[in-house]
């Protein structure tokens, strides 16, 4: 049984309140989210215990003082930038979000593209949004942003950009990612605001760092290794310690343009902030709902080996510079980890050396394995043949563990696999002949209807829930997608898991 280490109920009760509080201040509230507003799978890895979908929930409670403005650079869709926990485009991301936005009863304003000029994909994707009844608005990058206040604060800079009409008290800028101009977007409306005499604030829901937990801790930490990428450092809040002589962690982003923020807002309002420090712009209580603070630890321990693996692949796959594995590395390091410490991981790395050596029938190399760690500690693994995959082997010996099932007792018959195959290679021309997990999965759930014991093992899907996962080579997208929206948390060792450049 897991072990919990956090009140996700305390949590959404203080986060909410504190929200109120920030919103009784002003006419309106420009409220930036960092972070995903659904499915944050971060936090809940490094939280146990943690809702992932607190965030939305939060905002559902203030359904009827909310809206949504959903901000997107145009670069990050012009270059089709890839969401990694699920594997889709952040335009396609954005459309899900105003599904999800809706399931939940919260008003989506509009999108807005932020930098836009004009560019093709961009374009395109404007006009698929507007062909769905989907207001959308754009905004030009403004010269010299964030620090020559002169310009951006006049009709040369904010001033040039189309307001946004908003009904709420409560306007949420959200977006698909990090550096999607959510900061320019909630300034750039309270220019208007004041324009127009209304008493427009700011503030920012912060979930990582934790301010109130210290700076080395594992928690804050493991948001360092997430964002390697983005080159973000955890540092002391001087301008809080300062102001209150309270130590309080923030990142290096906000802690360096906190002082140019600060005037932007008071060169519009043309009064003295009320933001004494970074860490006063954020609504973060994330660090009152912890309730066990060695769990915390633990997970926040596992969850950057987690991000060494994928930040090494990103690497193999040509997606992230030198320098960011470099910091990875030296993230572990300072905190005493080994990548061998996750322990699905040298169970899959032996058993692929075992069959190297030994009975590797189909000659292939590398040879891909597949370990899991199940809830109980059991270690499970699977090998891929010629009919089906590493991933797809796994699961099906892991449920089979799990209803009790013998070894030697076939789930599906050969018979019904083998024709899956053909239907696949010959009929539908496939280059890769095994069977993934989702045609394995379907099989499965077919089986189930007529036998029995298929059933059985079919039921046990859902306690894979919360499995930790390796490969020993690099999963293809659908694979990896399969095992997350089963709830288990994936790495791999950095090999391809062959030599072709497109079937993989």
């Amino acid at each position: 049984m897991k072990k919990i280490g956090f009140d996700s109920k305390k949590y959404i009760e203080e986060q909410s309140k504190y929200i109120l509080e920030r919103v009784n201040d002003y006419d309106k509230l420009y409220l930036e989210f960092g972070g995903k507003l659904i499915g944050d799978k971060h936090a809940k890895r490094v939280l146990p215990g943690f809702d992932e979908d607190s965030k939305i929930k939060i905002l559902q409670k203030l359904k009827d003082k909310a809206e949504v403005i959903i901000c997107a650079y145009a670069g990050d869709i012009e270059r089709n930038k890839i969401r990694g926990d699920y594997g889709i485009t952040y335009d396609m991301d954005i459309l899900k979000s105003i599904d999800e936005f809706t399931e939940y009863g919260l008003k989506v304003n509009s999108v807005l593209i932020t930098r836009y000029s004009g560019q093709p994909a961009t374009k395109v994707f404007i006009n698929k949004l507007e062909k769905r009844d989907i207001k959308v608005y754009t905004h030009e990058a403004i010269e010299g942003y964030p620090y020559n206040i002169d310009q951006i604060v006049s009709d040369e800079g904010f001033g040039k950009n189309p307001y946004i009409p908003t009904t709420k008290p409560i306007v949420v800028v959200t977006a698909p990612g990090a550096g999607s101009g959510k900061l320019a977007t909630s300034l750039s409306q309270i220019y208007h605001e004041s324009k127009l005499g209304r008493v427009a604030g700011y503030s920012k829901f912060e979930t990582f760092p934790v301010w109130n937990v210290p700076l080395k801790h594992p928690l804050n930490i493991a948001y360092e290794a997430a964002t390697v990428d983005l080159k973000d450092v955890n540092m002391i809040d001087s301008y809080h310690f300062d102001a209150y002589g309270e130590v309080a962690v923030n990142y290096n982003r906000d802690i360096e343009t906190f002082p140019v923020i600060k005037r932007i807002i008071e060169r519009i309002t043309k009064k003295e902030s009320v933001f004494k420090s970074p860490t006063d712009m954020g609504v973060n209580r994330v660090g009152f709902g912890i309730i066990d603070d060695e769990v915390i630890k633990e997970a926040s321990k596992e969850e950057i080996i987690r991000r060494c693996f994928d930040t090494e692949c990103f690497y193999k796959r040509g997606m992230v510079d030198d320098d960011v594995v470099s910091r990875i590395q030296v993230i572990m390091e300072e905190m005493e980890l080994k990548k061998e410490d996750r322990n699905p991981v040298l169970p899959a790395r032996e058993y692929a050396e075992k069959l190297k050596h030994g009975n590797n029938e189909l000659g292939i190399t590398p040879v891909s394995v597949m370990a899991f760690e199940l809830p109980d500690g059991k270690i499970i693994t699977g090998r891929s043949t010629g009919l089906m995959d590493s991933s797809a082997a796994a699961i099906l010996n892991s449920i089979k563990y799990l209803a009790n099932i013998g070894d030697e007792i076939l789930l599906l018959s050969p018979v019904i696999l083998e024709t899956i195959q053909k239907t696949k290679v010959v009929d539908l021309h496939s280059k890769i002949t095994a069977l993934n997990a989702n045609e394995v999965l379907i099989a499965l759930s077919i089986s189930a209807v007529t036998n029995p014991t298929a059933q059985i093992a079919y039921e046990k899907l859902s306690s894979l829930e919360g499995t930790q996962a390796h490969s020993t080579v690099m999963l293809n997208k659908d694979d990896e997608q399969i095992l997350k929206r089963l709830g288990m948390d994936i790495t791999s060792d950095p090999i391809f898991p062959s030599e072709n450049l497109f079937y993989i």
